[in-house]
């Protein structure tokens, strides 16, 4: 599970880079989208890791009233996904099918295990990236080509080796 959360970490630090590369001045409302999209990954991940400490989290919604500068929230995406991958890493895999009882910011109840929660924030981080990707297009900017496999093979150059 270490190398998912190493390529979530590499697929946002593409996609912030490719983010700056969008004129706050000619795209406007496409610049707030990304960022908003981008801080609610975040908002969230930091919400579960509330709920994996078995914390009160600090957000009460799942994004800020306040839209954040990119650099902030390049370092507060940087900071989150350094502590889920060093905490996977950590991690006794007898742990995964332990169930944790929350709140969700709607005030529902909710119990996933840690395993779910973990693909959660997998799952969810992927999706957000995949949108923030088609904003990006419609500011003439190449997506990053943030795929798995790609992640591995560059991690990993020997994989393409011994066929």
């Amino acid at each position: 599970m270490k190398n998912l959360f190493q390529y979530k970490a590499w697929a946002n630090a593409e996609l912030l880079y490719c983010m700056a590369l969008i004129s706050k001045e000619q795209f406007p409302e496409q610049w707030t989208t990304a960022i908003r999209l981008l801080n609610h990954t975040l908002v969230v991940d930091k919400i579960f890791i509330a709920h994996i400490q078995q914390l009160k989290p600090e957000y009460t919604a799942s994004n800020t009233p306040e839209t954040p500068t990119l650099k902030a929230l390049g370092e507060s995406i940087n900071e989150t996904d350094n502590w889920l991958i060093q905490y996977v890493a950590g991690l006794n895999s007898d742990l995964l099918d332990k169930e944790l009882c929350f709140r969700f910011t709607d005030g529902d109840n909710g119990r996933m295990s840690l395993s779910e929660i973990l693909n959660h924030l997998l799952i969810h981080g992927a999706y957000h990236r995949g949108n923030i990707g088609m904003v990006l297009t419609a500011c003439g900017i190449e997506r990053p080509r943030d795929i798995f496999t790609r992640f591995l093979h560059a991690e990993e150059p020997g994989r393409r080796l011994n066929f």
